[in-house]
């Protein structure tokens, strides 16, 4: 029979509390900070006045000179002698109402709960303005505990006497004394405990955690290094807390700080930069094993080992923190036109192109002004495309193995590196057709919207009608939110009035331009016809030309049927945000390496979130069959259609040797290029609902005397499914997810389709 490392017992509330209270239980830095809403808390007693279980738990009895930090904020004489390892967020509420104490959120700054108790239906409510007006309520119920019971709810009858302008009935008065009596029972509410003994380490309390999390909530990958950081290097942990906190709020003492107007980062996210820049890797499942101390090549696990690779990640934390560092990375995202949080769709890509950033510094030793060049080049792609929002750490984990063998002498070919990747998905194709199939959307978050706000002001654009820079209309320094206005070129009511009801279409991105909040109020809801001759009629033929550029009108777009508007004007804005990247080109040593590459020169570069190598399209790869390889690239078509695009190469192994068309083109009748783009192209109808042949491109190239097939795939404006192998109903989704397509399912491509195509 197994050894057991606990043994069970049982508290009061009371008994609880007093024991936190005198400092006899406390908590450890093992968990999160306290996030729950008041809402919950309001729930929490509820459950426990209804009678209903709320849970059991977890303590560890642990040595007296363990290092912990107590659930209050007053300071306690007693040494801890259980410290709460599951149960923070229940007994931190029941803690912080009853005694009427702060608590510390999320964002650090102190908070009172304030839970309000109805007698006469024992309700149980968020304290607000109207409640604590009301008589009928118990406004705050830690009064009930403070103290002096039957003085309080004589004071409460009488109260509430006077409020209703009647005496109460002795039957009324003594369920009201009843309902209240039992909320101070509270106290003696029963709590089951598991407590840990003493024997067992830090890291297997941290372990069983997140094995039997009560609220069935496991901690992340993150959360679980910052466990070790706080058994390991408690410090640590502190130093990204004051970071975050810091970032949050302006320093008015005019002291340097991290404060800035894109981001407001958290522990967990810095921890991840620091990680990526210590061991090159994004998968934090990997790096807590060596934080723990385990050798990958051994499998040991060892103190020494530990130590050091706790050294390494003390070394990138101080990087990461370095305020220079910071700020300097925070202009790359501002000269890419980048103002504000307004223009961030995924603080993943803030905080993992930091750490692409940090590795050309810090590594590299790439001077400011380059750096600042090639990451703003990179930013603008990974945020346009939405590089990062999708398997996130399988992406940079496929972004690091791009640089991980690049020596550290050689700066000039880390550059060289991404600006390659941004190369390669910023292709003519990409311009032309998958960015404006991307723009079909209405999202107000969408990433290519964004994009082309950054571009207007990269372009120094004015607003619509107006001499105001965009940049200045988008500028959180400078001017509100509520200042800047997304106008619709089409108005609602006129739209509606042609029978255009749908949201999707009335709001989409074509139907969207920004105009100073004066001259939007000018325009109401009158038809282009009406106002756009009026609103033009001071500009003169200079101004007006800039205008209809950067705002991506097409020639008399007033006149024009309101679908054919959007699709014209979807693609004068992708037009519009190739020329605001390009100014990210200015003084690029080799500009000319943006130009697109040949097959040949693709395949040096290895498969990638855009690029897959296939060696045969008919062939099962090692075998004597036919058909598995067909479906295989369908997916892969379809995967980079319900992505960003990208280019499958067929007669090309996985290692990037060119094989060949030869066995393809022997089971075809027409055994050429002609006879084989004829066989894809009915393979992709056959098995794609909806494929368009504008969605793809096929060409060849001849390499090493062998044929080569090019697919180039461009972005599907709307999700695409193809059919399972021996069907012909097509109800499979694939995505294309760093260097792989993977298969989406129920509620996570439920996910994927409303954050892509909003």
């Amino acid at each position: 029979m197994a050894v057991t490392v606990f043994k069970d017992a049982n508290y009061t509330v009371s008994g609880l509390l007093s024991r936190i209270k005198h400092g006899e239980i406390a908590l450890p830095d093992i968990q999160r900070p306290f996030v729950w809403s008041n809402s919950k808390v309001r729930d929490l007693f509820d459950s426990m006045y209804k009678g209903f279980p709320v849970g059991y738990i977890l303590l560890w009895s642990t040595d007296a000179d363990t290092d912990s930090r107590k659930i209050g904020l007053d300071n306690k004489q007693t040494t801890p002698s259980l410290l709460i390892v599951d149960g923070q967020q229940r007994l931190t509420s029941l803690f912080a109402v009853i005694n009427a104490k702060a608590i510390v959120s999320k964002d650090y700054s102190e908070r009172l709960i304030r839970i309000a108790f109805r007698p006469r239906d024992m309700l149980f409510e968020v304290t607000d303005a109207a409640i604590e007006k009301d008589p009928e309520f118990i406004a705050d119920i830690s009064l009930v505990f403070a103290g002096g019971f039957h003085t309080f709810t004589n004071e409460f009858l009488n109260k509430l006497e006077a409020y209703r302008n009647v005496e109460l009935s002795n039957e009324e008065k003594d369920r009201l004394v009843e309902n209240i009596d039992r909320l101070k029972d509270l106290q003696n509410y029963p709590f089951q405990a598991i407590e840990l003994e003493r024997t067992v380490d830090e890291e297997h309390v941290a372990d069983v955690f997140v094995r039997i999390n009560s609220k069935g909530i496991l901690l992340n990958a993150a959360d679980f290094i910052l466990t070790l950081m706080s058994v390991h290097w408690d410090e640590g942990r502190h130093e990204l807390e004051k970071f975050s906190r810091s970032a949050k709020t302006l320093n008015t003492a005019g002291k340097p700080s991290p404060f800035n107007h894109f981001i407001d980062p958290e522990p967990d996210q810095l921890l991840r930069s620091s990680i990526g820049l210590a061991f090159q890797r994004a998968r934090l499942q990997y790096v807590y094993s060596v934080l723990r101390g385990k050798n990958l090549d051994t499998g040991q696990f060892s103190k020494e080992y530990r130590d050091v690779q706790f050294e390494k990640l003390k070394i990138a934390q101080n990087a990461v923190l370095n305020l220079t560092n910071w700020h300097e990375f925070l202009k790359c995202l501002s000269q890419a036109g980048f103002r504000s949080k307004r223009m961030i769709t995924s603080e993943t890509t803030v905080m993992y192109v930091y750490t692409l950033w940090l590795i050309g510094r810090i590594n590299y030793k790439v001077d400011y002004k380059n750096l600042r060049r090639v990451i703003s080049r990179w930013w603008f792609m990974s945020q346009t495309t939405g590089r990062y929002t999708s398997s996130p750490e399988t992406q940079l984990e496929s972004d690091l193995n791009l640089i991980r063998n690049i020596p550290e002498s050689a700066p000039e070919k880390f550059c060289e590196t991404l600006d390659h990747v941004v190369r390669d998905t910023f292709t003519r194709d990409y311009w032309d057709i998958t960015l404006p199939n991307r723009l079909n959307s209405s999202s107000a978050k969408s990433p290519t919207l964004v994009a082309y706000w950054a571009s207007l002001i990269t372009l120094e654009a004015d607003a619509l009608f107006s001499d105001q820079k965009v940049s200045v209309l988008l500028d959180p320094v400078v001017t509100k939110t509520k200042n800047v206005e997304r106008h619709h070129l089409f108005p609602k009511a006129y739209l509606s009035s042609i029978n255009i009801n749908d949201p999707k279409r009335v709001n989409s991105i074509a139907n969207m331009a920004f105009v100073d909040w004066t001259e939007n109020s000018t325009i109401s809801n009158k038809s282009p016809l009406e106002y756009w001759p009026k609103m033009i009629s001071g500009m003169n033929s200079e101004q007006l030309k800039r205008q209809i550029e950067w705002h991506a009108l097409p020639v008399g777009w007033e006149q024009l049927d309101f679908l054919e508007f959007c699709e014209k004007r979807r693609k004068l804005i992708a037009r519009v945000i190739e020329k605001g990247f390009k100014k990210l080109l200015i003084d690029h040593s080799n500009v000319a390496s943006f130009e697109p590459l040949s097959i040949k020169k693709l395949i040096t570069n290895g498969e990638s979130n855009n690029l897959e190598f296939k060696e045969l399209a008919r062939w099962s790869h090692g075998t004597e069959h036919k058909g598995k390889s067909e479906h295989i690239i369908v997916k892969s078509v379809a995967g980079f259609m319900n992505s960003e695009g990208g280019t499958l190469v067929i007669g090309v192994n996985d290692n990037g040797s060119v094989t060949g068309l030869d066995r393809d083109y022997e089971t075809i009748s027409k055994g050429n290029r002609d006879g084989y783009e004829l066989f894809l192209r009915q393979l992709l109808k056959n098995n794609i609902d909806g494929t368009l042949p504008n969605l793809y491109r096929i060409s060849f190239e001849e390499i090493e005397g062998k044929d080569v097939c090019r697919i180039d795939v461009f972005a599907s404006s709307k999700p695409v499914f193809t059919c399972p192998m021996k069907s012909k109903n097509p109800t499979d989704f694939w995505v294309r997810q760093g260097n792989k397509t993977e298969q989406l399912h129920g509620r996570e491509r439920n996910d994927y389709t409303n954050s892509h195509w909003g």
